[in-house]
């Protein structure tokens, strides 16, 4: 279960070290211009998914009453974000708008988007129904085109296993790349298997290899390719040059921005305190 939050100035364990993902030290001004503020916490956990998958009971058996809300900077969208401990660490959770995609068609999708490209969290925690899994796997597949530091919320097995359907949560781990953890946050069942796979993937104890979608077409296939490469090669740091190169060739005006007005260059230079465990394939 989710513990008390250690005191800010509690020294964390020396395993979280040199294995400490991102860390939110790398990437603090930025998470700030998105107004978060993570201080007295050692990592950032994202929490996204589509709307009515129980993504709210996640968020408040994760954090219990220690959460406040209120509105995305220059946005009318709400957010909420709390924190949790978990075997002596500090953990900001931050609720994203429930959205369907990534594809910037409204203010929901332009919040959680960029919070992921930009605030770079050390964990993305998706919670899917597992009643409808096929629907929410769209979301899932596009966040996995980010960042393959994420964990899979299988929520609702027990309506699931209710209507007769049973899931292989190992298989649609292999599947994705990432873990996947099953639950029934109304009756908190998964939640210590939850933050365990939160930590890990916070830690980089554990390899993901998250699935990335690759174009049927060949000539889309190596127009991103060579984009992708370019953009590796101006911003060597920079986490997911697939996912911006697939934007900017279909036009995204915010990813256009980012490139122009220097955000990418800042996200992709090194910090003092960078460390880096990301093993996702490409």
């Amino acid at each position: 279960m989710a513990e008390d939050l250690p005191p800010p100035n509690a020294s964390p364990p020396h395993a979280a070290g040199a294995a400490c993902g991102t860390c939110v030290f790398n990437n603090a001004a930025q998470l700030r211009a998105l107004g978060v503020d993570v201080s007295g916490h050692e990592h950032v956990v994202a929490l996204a998914g589509n709307p009515n998958t129980g993504k709210s009971t996640v968020f408040n058996a994760l954090t219990g009453l220690r959460q406040h809300v209120g509105n995305w900077p220059g946005k009318t969208v709400a957010g909420a974000e709390g924190g949790f401990g978990y075997r002596q660490r500090r953990y900001k959770l931050v609720d994203l708008p429930g959205t369907y995609s990534l594809l910037s068609d409204s203010q929901d999708e332009d919040v959680a988007r960029d919070f992921l490209l930009f605030g770079q969290p050390d964990v993305t925690v998706v919670v899917v129904d597992a009643t409808r899994l096929q629907r929410n796997l769209n979301l899932v597949l596009q966040i996995l085109q980010i960042t393959g530091r994420v964990v899979i919320a299988l929520n609702l097995i027990d309506e699931a296993h209710r209507h007769g359907l049973t899931l292989d949560q190992r298989h649609l781990a292999r599947e994705l790349g990432v873990p996947v953890v099953p639950m029934a946050a109304r009756s908190h069942q998964g939640l210590d298997r939850l933050l365990e796979a939160i930590e890990q993937v916070a830690l980089g104890t554990v390899a993901t290899r998250a699935r990335r979608v690759r174009h049927g077409d060949d000539r889309t296939e190596r127009a991103v390719s060579e984009l992708a490469a370019r953009l590796r090669r101006e911003h060597p740091g920079l986490a997911n040059p697939r996912w911006i190169a697939l934007r900017l060739l279909e036009g995204d005006p915010d990813i256009e921005r980012a490139v122009t007005d220097g955000t990418l260059h800042r996200l992709s230079s090194p910090t003092p305190h960078a460390v880096s465990s990301e093993t996702t394939g490409t």
